[in-house]
């Protein structure tokens, strides 16, 4: 049989994976997988991606990890595009079918927590929340345990002469980003001297700031759908969801700013 539209991206699987659990169903509630579902996506995707940039850094290909951040810039721009619809259901159309969620909810995506632990942002706490009988659980954890990607940024300054303090390059990869003064002087002396990493630096800041944005639209967007009440499937909501604004993933790129 060929190979056609539908069977090539499994178009009657995946039509059929939204299933509305209110009767009969509210309108908005296959908006809210639809969107939910496309999310987990392309959080796949930026796994995918994000793991290659981890080869070319290991690589010591430039290019290829400039290509791939441009990539990465761009599907957090439509991440947080996403969120403009779904601000379009009311908070009342949300009360329809929420309590219908019963346990699930989105402190539950352990492919987000995925990309937060890659991405240097390691808090072993948050995957408490991520049922134990899921294979995601695991997953999550892994990433715990796994070099990220700001470990790998810095061995690839590293190859290419930048002097790395050793406390970063020993650092233990289960801890945070923290920023170091030693790595921000040798950051101001690269802006000065190497355009082509400052092409990188400059797409690593537009990913960063598309990541900040996202947090501060999600906070606001759960925010206005249910206040201050608690969370689905009894997180923390609102008050949780801020603690994480305004961290930045490249921390030292950000410090330097003033100093330009």
């Amino acid at each position: 049989m060929p190979v056609t539209y539908a069977s090539y991206l499994k178009l009657d699987q995946l039509l059929d994976l939204q299933e509305p659990k209110s009767s009969p169903a509210e309108h908005d509630e296959l908006l809210f997988i639809v969107i939910h579902q496309t999310y987990e996506l392309w959080f796949k995707q930026l796994l995918h991606e994000l793991d290659k940039v981890a080869r070319d850094f290991a690589g010591n290909d430039l290019f290829g990890a400039i290509a791939t951040f441009k990539r990465v810039r761009t599907i957090m721009k439509t991440l947080v595009g996403q969120l403009d619809i779904l601000e379009t259901m009311t908070p009342l159309s949300f009360a329809s079918f929420r309590n219908r969620l019963d346990t699930a909810s989105g402190f539950q995506s352990y492919q987000f927590r995925e990309v937060e632990f890659f991405l240097g942002y390691k808090r072993p706490n948050v995957t408490a929340p991520i049922p134990d009988g899921e294979a995601g659980k695991a997953r999550a954890i892994g990433r715990l345990g796994q070099p990220s990607l700001v470990d790998g940024f810095y061995r690839f300054l590293a190859h290419r002469g930048v002097v790395v303090p050793e406390s970063l390059l020993a650092k233990p990869i289960t801890e945070p980003t923290e920023s170091s003064e030693a790595l921000q002087e040798e950051l101001l002396r690269i802006y000065r001297t190497s355009p082509e990493l400052v092409i990188l630096f400059e797409l690593m800041l537009d990913f960063d700031e598309g990541m900040q944005e996202w947090r501060y639209r999600h906070v606001k967007l759960v925010e206005r759908t249910i206040g201050a009440k608690q969370g689905t499937g009894g997180s923390a909501g609102v008050e949780f969801l801020k603690t994480s604004l305004f961290k930045p993933l490249f921390p030292d790129l950000w410090v330097v700013r003033h100093r330009m």
